[in-house]
């Protein structure tokens, strides 16, 4: 559990985490192991967030998985909180239109959350899936949404970037990311040069409402065997229409700001 401030709620929420972390169903003796609490204070978060349906517990084989009630608000959230709803049918028109895996996100805490995907090919795949996270430094929906941040906002963020290298093409300090992302400014469309994968490229667009606050950003996806960046090049235009058509279309919504 990386957090433990927020009194209860915090502790509840921190424990939330751990067990979707997991991945798989968790053994009470898995989070003592991990959970920076006694073993008392475990037990009756465990049996609090049980007995409130966020998390199930099968008593044959002792072990705790996220809830019903879980899984409801965060249904409700999605459609509420992202852009997916609202962008889909723009979405599906453009992969039709280009023939190419189409992404979605939203960024917070300075990482990017793939909020939805259309895939049109079977021929290749990317790490990126509709609800898992990726590092804004090295994507291109995430260096879309970072260009076109305020001042501050950016600077937030940019602090919460790890500058990990994940190819030999990966940023690995701010000083190249900042000399990117004014040229994004410039061009208004992002490049993944093969940043966060060897052999996937993409074209991004920012996702701006009418007042122009960056809500999130689209690709469009592609694998070297199939494109060059000098092809994809040709998506842009449709790609800066379709994200224009959504940015329309959420500016009566409220989203969360990106931060």
């Amino acid at each position: 559990m990386a957090r433990t401030g927020g009194g209860t709620v915090g502790k509840a929420l921190d424990l939330l985490d751990s067990v979707a972390a997991a991945g798989h169903p968790v053994k009470f003796s898995e989070l003592l192991e991990k959970s920076p609490h006694p073993k008392a204070t475990l037990y009756r978060l465990l049996q609090t967030l049980t007995n409130q349906g966020m998390l199930s517990h099968d008593p044959d084989a002792g072990t705790y998985t996220l809830g019903l009630r879980l899984v409801k608000l965060a249904h409700s959230a999605w459609k509420q909180a992202t852009l997916a709803t609202v962008a889909r049918p723009f979405v599906d028109l453009l992969a039709a239109k280009v023939g190419e895996t189409i992404h979605l996100a939203q960024m917070d805490q300075g990482q990017i959350l793939f909020v939805d995907k259309h895939k049109m090919s079977d021929r290749f795949e990317t790490l990126a899936q509709t609800g898992r996270v990726a590092p804004g430094y090295c994507t291109g929906v995430g260096k879309a949404i970072l260009a076109n941040m305020t001042p501050e906002r950016l600077e937030r963020a940019l602090r919460q970037q790890h500058f990990l290298r994940h190819t030999p093409a990966t940023h690995v300090c701010r000083e190249t990311l900042l000399a990117e992302l004014e040229q994004i400014r410039a061009e208004g469309v992002a490049f993944d040069r093969e940043e966060h994968e060897t052999g996937i490229i993409s074209i991004a667009a920012p996702i701006l409402t009418n007042g122009g606050r960056v809500i999130g950003a689209i690709s469009i996806a592609t694998s070297t065997t199939r494109h060059s960046l000098d092809s994809i090049r040709a998506f842009e235009a449709d790609l800066l229409q379709t994200a224009r058509k959504i940015g329309e279309e959420a500016t009566p919504w409220q989203f969360p700001t990106v931060n």
